[in-house]
Parts: C-alpha cells; structure tokens; sequence
C-alpha cells in the first residue's frame, strides 16, 4: 500500500512538472499563475520526509510494546518454574534441619535466595510494563499522530486539487491560441485563476500547519522513545545488579557452610583416633604404677551457643557457631569424696566402729 502511494505521488509530480514544461513552452502566460513555487516544493517534500519518519518510529514502538509484551509472558512462566524448585529447596532444608546436614542448610538458602531473586524478576516485569510499554502504546494509538497525519492527508489532497486546477487553466489557455475567446470564456478562466489562487493560498497555509504538527509528532515520538529504552536498560541493569549481589551472598554462605563442615568432619575423625588409642602406663614418684586407659575418658564435639570473652591467663575466648573437642575426665578426688560420703552416712546408722571399718575395707 505504501508503495502504491509513493508511486501515485510521483506520477503527480512528474506530470505537474510536465504541465509547467508546456506553459513555459507556450509562453502564453506567466508562470508565477500556475506554476508552483519551489517554498510549496520543499514544504511538501518535507511532510513526505516527515510522514515517512514517524511511520518508521510508529512501528518501532509498536514492536518495542510487541517484544515487552512477550518477554513478560515468557519470564512469567520461568518465573513459577524457579519459584517452585525454590519452595521445593525450602522444603527439604526446612524439614531435615535438625539432621545436622550441610546438605539441608544449603538447600534452605538456596531456595530462599532462588526466590528473592525472582521477587526482582517480578519488580522488572512492573517496570518494564508500567514505565515502558505502556507509555509507547499510548504515543503508538495516540491523538496527536493520527490527527497530524490527518492534516497531511488534507495536504495532500488540497495539493491534488491545485495541480487539477492548473491544469483546467492550462488547457482553457491553450484554446485561446486556436481561436478568439469569447467573453463567456474569458470569464470562465477567470474564475479558474481565481480559484487556482485561492486554492494555492489554502494549501500553503495548510501545508504549514501539517509541517508543524509532524514536527511536533516526530520530536515527541525521538524523545519519548528515547527515555523509554532509557528506563528499560536501567530496570535491567537494576536487577542483574540485585540478582548478582543475592548470589553473592548465597554463595559466600554456601563456602563458609563448606568449611564448617570440613572442620567438624576432622574434628570427628580425632575423636575417634582419640577413642581407640592403646592404653598408657605412668609412672609416679611415688614409684606406684597407674594405667591410664583412654576408655575411661569421653571426648566429644560441642557448638557454642553463648559467647566467652576470656578474662584471665589460660582461659580460651569463644564465639557462636565456634566448634571445640571437649573431653570428660574423672578424678581420682571424685572417688575419695564419694567414700567420705558413705563413710558418714554408715557411722550415722552404725552402733559400733567395727562395722564401719568392716565396710570401708569391702569398700
């Protein structure tokens, strides 16, 4: 369609030029009384060249409106595929949490972080629709570029009618130089200069009202277009920004949850090297022989729940989360504490000391 008229506009002008060549030719009158000026040349040259220009960026926005409208529809759906592989992950990491498994911890903050990053994907679908498809959609459908291309297309054909009218003009003319003119005619192709100038004047003035409202259309579509892809961008970059740093985080999370359980794995393997050492024999000064059996000791791994800021030489500071070997030892003053406690118990039932001193040596 477009192309049929682009051929019909230069037809109309190759046979107005052909018309000016004949009066020119003819010299029966002057050109200034049909021939167009070079001003209404440039005018109408300059709405083709507009009118071709806002076409062009109709459609981009069209398109840009198209492919927003088709990326949110497709994120969306990704959108409910990762949301559930994030619950998915929750739900395990919540539901083995006590297991005290590094698998389960992380799988708890990545579905968390999987989920926080969707919640960003959602802000960007908010942006992009509100703040770039909708507003190119309204310049796309809008008042302003219909009504310019209105007044283009009334050029257009006022400009018809103008170069019709010379041409009536040029052929009363040319009938002139095969007979005399009578007064009827004469008066007839009056009127028709009359009318061609009237015709000319109107085209002029409306020639330039249509210059001015495509200019005015065709600045408003460059800058609005403009800030729009603008504000795409940095809806983009905003959150590929955000996205990254949650990602980040997850993964400096998931490192240090590794370590933890590196060192809890070796500390658990000294424990058990600690558990199946032979047994040692001491010698006192005494010269008694006492043998230290590694059975008769407990060690085990505890996590620190409350922090310890040491105050005194030989006291060990600690923080939460720490992890420290404890070993349960038993001293022989435990034992000698419990025989004085039976020892004063039997003489408070007892009648006589020999029983006590029966009892202490079965003891």
């Amino acid at each position: 369609m477009e192309a049929i008229k682009k051929q019909a506009t230069k037809l109309r002008e190759q046979v107005a030029k052909q018309q000016q060549a004949v009066l020119r030719h003819l010299g029966h009158f002057g050109n200034e009384d049909v021939v167009v000026d070079e001003s209404e040349v440039q005018c109408h040259q300059q709405l083709q060249d507009l009118y071709t220009s806002t076409r062009a960026a109709k459609h981009l926005q069209r398109n840009i409106v198209r492919g927003i409208e088709a990326f949110i529809a497709t994120s969306s759906k990704l959108m409910e595929i990762v949301k559930k592989l994030g619950d998915d992950c929750c739900k395990y990491g919540t539901e083995n949490q006590n297991s005290s498994s590094t698998l389960a911890r992380a799988a708890l903050l990545l579905g968390t972080s999987l989920k926080s990053v969707e919640d960003e994907r959602g802000t960007l679908h908010g942006v992009l629709g509100e703040q770039v498809s909708e507003p190119l959609r309204t310049l796309v459908n809008g008042a302003p570029l219909e009504d310019a291309r209105q007044l283009a297309h009334r050029y257009d054909k006022l400009r018809q009618e103008v170069e019709a009218q010379a041409a009536d003009i040029l052929r009363r003319r040319s009938k002139t130089k095969e007979s005399e003119i009578s007064a009827e005619s004469y008066m007839k192709l009056k009127n028709a200069e009359a009318r061609l100038t009237e015709l000319k004047s109107s085209m002029m003035a409306l020639g330039k009202e249509a210059t001015a409202a495509m200019l005015s259309v065709q600045d408003q579509q460059q800058n609005t277009t403009f800030q729009r892809l603008l504000a795409m961008v940095d809806a983009e970059k905003s959150y590929h920004r955000r996205a990254l740093d949650i990602l980040e985080k997850l993964h400096a999370e998931m490192v240090q949850e590794e370590q933890s359980n590196e060192s809890l794995v070796q500390s658990m393997t000294m424990q058990r090297e600690m558990n199946v050492h032979p047994a040692r024999h001491v010698t006192y000064s005494n010269g008694s022989d006492v043998s230290k059996d590694n059975h008769n000791k407990t060690y085990f791994i505890a996590k620190v729940v409350h922090p310890f800021d040491a105050q005194a030489d030989g006291e060990l500071s600690l923080a939460v989360d720490d992890y420290v070997v404890v070993r349960q030892v038993h001293f022989p003053c435990l034992i000698l504490i419990q025989l004085v406690f039976w020892t004063i118990t039997l003489l408070s039932f007892s009648q006589n000391a020999v029983s006590v001193i029966i009892f202490l040596l079965l003891f």
